[in-house]
């Protein structure tokens, strides 16, 4: 009995033993991906995904939402809700104060002229005409990206490509040291510029050679669903009378009969566009060898999706042509990810959805739902402070660009004027935000002295109008208007820009069988927060100024 029960006590603490030291072994950390596949839809609000997901094919947009970690409940948080902001924010994690990227345009307060977020008048695109203001560099972009530090950790042996139907969308997701291709809308063709090489790799000429973008000349674009599928969305537009019809069936064409720049200019419109982007990134995916680096290194490609901002800015989120491009675009992506699957593996993949921004209904749907909505013309609101400041100070053209609105909600002020009639600028800035604060549609002013002192605090929406406020970019005044106002001088379609949360709610899923938990998650989520989750799981630092959180309730 004695020896039985020592040899108990003897197996028994063996097997204790061997359990403290298995517990006590570090578990080992799952293969890094091969590739990381950013993917950004343009002017996607989060509303949409969740409106019509009963209709999403099996691969696209579902399979991300099963197999995948979706955030019901995630922003772009910052105020200025436009597509340079936000892809900005998409890989570097870091808000406008930080990355410098306050706007599409605005202007430059040394020399008073109007700067693109993407310009670098010392690159050219390659093989293509190159106009001011045309993006052919990330120089503004004042901060590294994920992309960077992926380079940087590897030795420059990872590769890093980006493609999009904008140069704001290939460039800021790019970064420093990755390369851009954007689509051209003169040829059709997609093009990089003379910041990123002297000339084309091969399989970039060779997939130009091909012209894929002309096979669309003369197609329509019909519904893909039965009528009765878009019941419940607003009918297309009226015909114009000897013009383009703008509802369903879309047509590709040109007014001279030929391929021309007006028919490239088109196919932004509507499905086609998106379709050739994702038909690069695969010739990008061979071409470079993604997801096969030779180095073992993992490498990522960033694709942004341009189409659903022109549909939403033509039509509205409402409208049957925006659900109707949002089938179409499900159907592309699941076909993109069957061909991730058979060329890398889908198991090698990370994948990440997000968009830039979302998208206000157009006027005329929110007057429909008994919602006070308006268009604010820019130009006439621009035109009339700079009036109401002359008669106030006895000074004109205070306003710097007063004629043009389309540097808004950033409202700049001449420093040099002020100094030289000895105006103070908190004075001249209290005025002009008093009198648009009693303009329609006009919500409230943030003012650069009350920024920089530390007064716009308290609220959220101070909060993001705050980190949307760059010291050396930003105007002297931001404006922001009514929920549902929008600036915008047309009689018809809508527009993005606000800290509503119709603007900010987008879109954020991730999805990698080895490192993410499948779910839905209601979790207040940022798209800041994909940069420090992705340098997380590829082991590399964060992005210089990244100041979102690693979304640790999704990691194995």
């Amino acid at each position: 009995m004695i020896h039985k029960f020592s040899h108990s006590i003897f197996v028994a603490a063996a097997l204790a033993a061997a359990f403290q030291a298995q517990a006590a072994a570090p578990t080992a950390a799952p293969a890094q991906p091969k590739l990381v596949v950013v993917l950004v839809v343009d002017g996607l609000p989060n509303e949409q995904v969740l409106r019509y997901r009963d209709q999403f094919g099996q691969g696209g947009f579902r399979r991300l939402l099963e197999q995948g970690a979706w955030f019901s409940n995630a922003h772009q948080a910052h105020g200025i809700t436009v597509t340079a902001v936000g892809h900005a924010a998409v890989l570097s994690g870091a808000y406008p104060y930080q990355h410098g990227v306050i706007a599409n345009n605005w202007i430059d307060a040394a020399t008073g002229e109007q700067v693109y977020c993407t310009d670098d008048a010392s690159y050219s695109y390659i093989g293509e005409e190159t106009k001011r203001l045309d993006g052919t560099s990330p120089a503004r972009l004042r901060v590294s990206t994920l992309g960077d530090e992926l380079r940087y950790a590897s030795g420059n042996r990872a590769k890093v490509v980006t493609v999009s139907g904008k140069d704001r969308g290939a460039i800021l997701l790019a970064g420093k040291t990755g390369t851009a291709y954007m689509y051209m809308d003169k040829t059709g063709n997609f093009a990089s510029s003379t910041y990123y090489m002297a000339q084309h790799p091969e399989w970039v000429q060779r997939y130009q050679a091909g012209k894929p973008q002309n096979r669309y000349y003369g197609k329509n674009w019909n519904l893909l669903l039965p009528e009765s599928a878009y019941a419940n969305d607003m009918p297309d537009p009226a015909p114009v009378v000897g013009g383009a019809r703008n509802g369903f069936p879309f047509s590709y064409y040109s007014e001279s009969g030929e391929l021309d720049s007006g028919y490239y200019a088109r196919l932004r419109t509507g499905p086609y566009l998106d379709e050739l982007t994702l038909e690069f990134a695969r010739a990008a995916v061979e071409g470079e060898n993604l997801g096969r680096n030779a180095a073992g290194v993992p490498d990522l490609l960033g694709v942004s999706l341009s189409s659903h901002d022109y549909v939403n800015h033509a039509y509205g989120p409402e409208s049957r042509m925006s659900h109707d491009h949002l089938q179409r675009l499900d159907r592309m992506i699941a076909g993109f990810f069957s061909y991730l699957d058979k060329r890398i593996g889908m198991d090698n993949v990370m994948v990440v959805l997000t968009a830039d921004h979302g998208f206000a209904n157009t006027a005329e749907f929110s007057q429909g739902r008994r919602v006070e909505a308006q268009r604010i013309d820019g130009n006439k609101l621009m035109q009339g402070l700079d009036a109401q400041l002359a008669k106030v100070f006895g000074v004109e053209k205070l306003v710097v660009g007063s004629a043009k609105g389309n540097v808004l909600p950033n409202i700049y002020l001449d420093h040099g004027l002020m100094e030289k009639n000895k105006l103070k600028p908190d004075d001249v800035e209290k005025a002009a935000a008093a009198w648009l604060e009693a303009q329609p549609g006009v919500n409230e002013v943030y003012r650069r002295q009350q920024i920089e002192n530390g007064g716009a605090n308290g609220t959220r929406q101070s909060l993001l109008m705050r980190r949307a406020f760059n010291h050396q970019a930003s105007g002297d005044l931001i404006l922001v208007h009514k929920p549902f106002w929008y600036v915008g001088s047309g009689t018809s379609g809508t527009t993005h820009g606000s800290p509503y949360a119709y603007d900010t709610n987008v879109p954020l899923m991730v999805m990698g069988k080895q490192w993410i938990k499948p779910g839905a998650y209601g979790q207040y989520a940022e798209v800041v927060d994909i940069a420090p989750t992705l340098a997380h799981l590829l082991r590399v630092r964060p992005p210089a100024g990244a100041e979102g959180r690693v979304l640790t309730e999704t990691l194995r």
